[in-house]
């Protein structure tokens, strides 16, 4: 059989990533924060401000995942984060507005071509989203998907960070499935591999046209977007 026809037969469960791939992370964040900069007086790009904030995020995500130590949340990892880049942009800011800029990300809206795709999806497959946020936060923005989800799992029950390999292990425990049941779909080449490595099937949503890397674990599948995915499986 080939890759699609694989998943077609065998999987079960179509998992998300949420941060980046179901909801649109990059122009929430960016709406929410231009305000905020033009009247602080900042003359910088918000967008890219973001993407600094964003890729801080990743990395003490990473760091706090290696630390073999009580996992902080991702609620606190991103005033860390944000206060950082603030203070390296040379904005002043409070903590009080740092935790509401980061409360945000509790209120952000999906991509366009989201909604329709996963109704599509939901006839065939059950929908389940991993992600790094705090169960609280995900509990926050159920209102603002658009679409019910079978489940909503936190890493927080494993106690580390995608891709650390327990995630996505306690994530197909949590549903009682093989990992081989599950595709998992991502917008991040790093929780595909992670995914994959953990034995799940995957999918590459290349919304942002960048290469996905020479990592032995390639993704099963690569679509452009979710009407893709979803023109493709459903």
């Amino acid at each position: 059989m080939t890759a699609i026809e694989t998943i077609r037969h065998d999987s079960t469960i179509c998992m998300f990533d949420l941060y980046g791939t179901v909801v649109d992370m990059q122009a929430g964040l960016t709406r929410a924060v231009t305000p905020y900069l033009k009247a602080k007086g900042w003359k910088g790009e918000p967008s890219r401000l973001v993407t600094w904030w964003r890729r801080t995020h990743f990395e003490n995500s990473m760091i706090d995942a290696l630390l073999d130590r009580a996992h902080i949340p991702y609620r606190e990892i991103g005033h860390i984060s944000l206060s950082y880049t603030l203070e390296r942009a040379g904005v002043p800011h409070t903590q009080e507005e740092v935790q509401r800029l980061v409360a945000e990300i509790e209120r952000l809206e999906p991509f366009p071509d989201v909604v329709e795709a996963l109704a599509r999806l939901k006839r065939k497959y059950r929908l389940v989203i991993l992600s790094n946020g705090d169960p609280d936060m995900l509990e926050a923005i159920k209102p603002h998907l658009g679409i019910g989800f079978d489940r909503i799992i936190s890493v927080a029950e494993a106690g580390r960070f995608k891709p650390h390999a327990a995630t996505y292990r306690k994530a197909a425990e949590s549903m009682v499935a093989r990992p081989e049941e599950i595709l998992f779909v991502a917008n991040h080449a790093f929780d595909c591999v992670g995914a994959k490595a953990a034995g799940m099937r995957t999918a590459f949503v290349d919304r942002r046209k960048r290469p996905f890397g020479g990592w032995p674990y390639q993704p099963d599948l690569v679509v452009a977007d979710f009407r893709e995915l979803a023109d493709t499986l459903a």
